[in-house]
């Protein structure tokens, strides 16, 4: 798969006569929301974990020295917290272009706080993308993300954004803390 998604995104889903619609937020999305929405939920999606194997080198990063940002992984049993947000067909104009580094549109089922449901959309960067760096000791995603620096800023300033997000949220991503603590401690 090319690594810019913008019109395979495009030609995903139909959205004819589509008001509004649910997207599922779970990296930057949570924190840096510069989209109009109808309304934002906290919610979750299960059977995915999230993890920094997706690279960035449009955003967090280079295409010498590319970032590491967080993309979903299958995970049975797995729930991932992140943040749902109502918006209008057309904000995806918007929203495919910023996250057109190897993410694709996904339906999914998700749930809210309250235990209501609603379906709706989530960007996923898959292993079949061209940027896609996949598992490494967290150590070494850490040391990756601390040397990262791109367009959007150094790759650390989304990390420990995004952690102080999951804290408010609630979420024990282990995954994402540890690699906090690790950068943390090489400070």
């Amino acid at each position: 798969m090319s690594t810019d998604t913008i019109e395979h995104n495009r030609n995903r889903q139909d959205f004819s006569g589509i008001e509004s619609i649910w997207l599922f937020g779970y990296g930057s999305l949570i924190y840096k929301v510069d989209f109009p929405f109808l309304e934002q939920r906290p919610a979750s999606i299960q059977g995915w974990a999230r993890r920094f194997w997706q690279g960035s080198h449009d955003h967090r990063g280079t295409p010498e020295a590319p970032g590491r940002v967080a993309t979903l992984i299958e995970q049975p049993g797995g729930t991932c917290k992140g943040m749902a947000f109502r918006v209008s067909p057309s904000v995806f104009e918007h929203l495919d272009v910023r996250e057109k580094n190897g993410y694709l549109r996904f339906s999914t089922a998700l749930t809210f706080e309250n235990g209501s449901y609603a379906q709706g959309l989530v960007y996923i960067a898959t292993a079949d993308n061209e940027v896609f760096l996949g598992h490494a000791p967290e150590a070494d995603i850490a040391r990756q993300i601390a040397t990262a620096t791109g367009p959007s800023g150094p790759n650390s300033e989304y990390l420990f954004r995004l952690a102080e997000s999951l804290r408010t949220l609630g979420d024990e991503c282990t995954h994402t803390f540890s690699i906090e603590a690790f950068l943390k401690s090489d400070s």
